[in-house]
């Protein structure tokens, strides 16, 4: 599945949740009574900002994406949405990462932004590469073993 499907499926399910479901939870609770004191109430009026918010940022998302030139996106090295295999040179472990846009990233999965330290190291890197990378924690050595780019992932 492709950022942009991920995307457009979570915009989906949350659409239908707030202009379906929540509204059905809080004619629940305004049924119950005084809304001052209803934590059902609050709690849904508190969800449905949540998904306003959420889905304004996934539209800001597909805008951006939009915007992304296929043609300047690397065929044959690192770039924006790359998935990419190294070896961490202080324990010799591989580990995997994948380019993401900007807000996008979840470094417990390996999805590092653009923008971060660490992408910025590996960008225009091909498969053998070295690469010693300055973070926040220090430095950071890998050997990229395997590049996949967006084009290879269809």
């Amino acid at each position: 599945m492709t950022l942009k499907e991920a995307l457009e499926t979570e915009l989906k399910a949350l659409d239908r949740e707030l202009k379906v479901e929540l509204p059905q939870e809080i004619k629940k609770a305004v049924a119950m009574g005084d809304l001052r004191e209803n934590a059902e109430y609050q709690t849904a009026l508190e969800r449905q900002r949540f998904l306003q918010s959420r889905i304004g940022q996934i539209k800001q998302k597909l805008s951006e994406l939009s915007l992304v030139r296929m043609d300047q996106v690397p065929t044959d090295r690192i770039g924006l949405g790359s998935r990419f295999k190294a070896i961490d040179g202080d324990d010799d472990r591989e580990v995997h990462f994948e380019i993401v846009m900007e807000g996008m990233g979840d470094p417990s999965r390996g999805m590092i932004s653009i923008s971060s330290p660490l992408a910025r190291g590996f960008l225009n890197k091909k498969a053998g590469d070295e690469v010693t990378i300055t973070v926040p924690s220090g430095r950071k050595t890998y050997e990229i073993v395997e590049v996949k780019t967006l084009h290879e992932r269809g």
